[in-house]
């Protein structure tokens, strides 16, 4: 993970990743999304860390590909960099049985975008904004955009914002269900970092299954979807953080879960 194209630290339970190519509005290039990649395994594999914090360097979340590495000879070209670079970030988001909360400071284009919309909660800077660039170069929407987006704001909307490359801002992508909220300006950091304190201290197991049934949701039938339901209600109702849970419930106290 030794790369100056990610900045990351774990701060009170919270890993904060920052995409950090500010000079080029944080856009990808093979550099950065390896070492991105790195970054989630770490927050996978360290216990220390039970919320995740991604948001970009400078004014820009991230502008999407860096597109003189997709047109230099020598580069690993779009085959690649699909395969290669966007497809594992996008799993591994979902994978992550951790909540990750997506800060959203500045624009979010193109691959930049649909990363932002593959994470758990979403929040942006009231004056940023999201395009689906795409169609403006001649490509489709990848990152999972074409599962994602139409899921979120349905397919007429979809399909406009990626036809059109429209250009949405955070309210009006926070009022459609794009993203969790708009938050305004000067009160951004506080309020989205409190967001990851927040999570970072709710019961991590609890969590991670909501997480992994939201994503079987995604193909199961109802009476598939409540059979598993049931199965990991067992398994929350084994952690420690659910016998705190009810513990403090019976108390009338405030719970304080460790994420076991």
């Amino acid at each position: 993970m030794e790369s100056n194209t990610i900045s990351f630290e774990i701060i009170d339970s919270v890993a904060k990743i920052a995409l950090n190519r500010p000079d080029v509005f944080n856009s990808f290039n093979k550099d950065m999304a390896m070492a991105f990649q790195a970054a989630l395994d770490r927050c996978e594999t360290d216990a220390s860390v039970r919320a995740i914090y991604l948001t970009g360097s400078g004014k820009a979340f991230c502008a999407g590909q860096d597109l003189s590495e997709v047109i230099d000879p020598k580069g690993p070209g779009i085959e690649r960099i699909v395969e290669d670079h966007y497809n594992p970030i996008i799993l591994r988001l979902r994978k992550i049985e951790k909540p990750i909360v997506c800060a959203v400071n500045g624009v979010a284009a193109g691959a930049g975008a649909n990363i932002a919309l593959a994470c758990d909660v979403v929040v942006a800077k009231e004056s940023c904004a999201f395009i689906q660039a795409f169609s403006s170069i001649g490509l489709i929407p990848d990152s999972g955009g074409t599962y994602f987006l139409p899921r979120l704001i349905g397919m007429q909307k979809a399909s406009a914002l990626m036809m059109l490359a429209d250009k949405i801002g955070a309210a009006e992508a926070a009022q459609m269900g794009m993203i969790y909220k708009s938050i305004a300006d000067d009160q951004f950091e506080e309020q989205s970092w409190a967001l990851a304190l927040k999570l970072a201290s709710r019961p991590t197991v609890g969590l991670g299954l909501t997480k992994r049934l939201l994503n079987e949701s995604y193909q199961n039938t109802l009476v598939e979807q409540l059979k598993r339901e049931g199965d990991e209600q067992i398994a929350a109702a084994s952690s420690k953080d659910y016998k705190e849970g009810v513990q403090a419930f019976l108390e009338k106290r405030k719970p304080t879960f460790t994420g076991e």
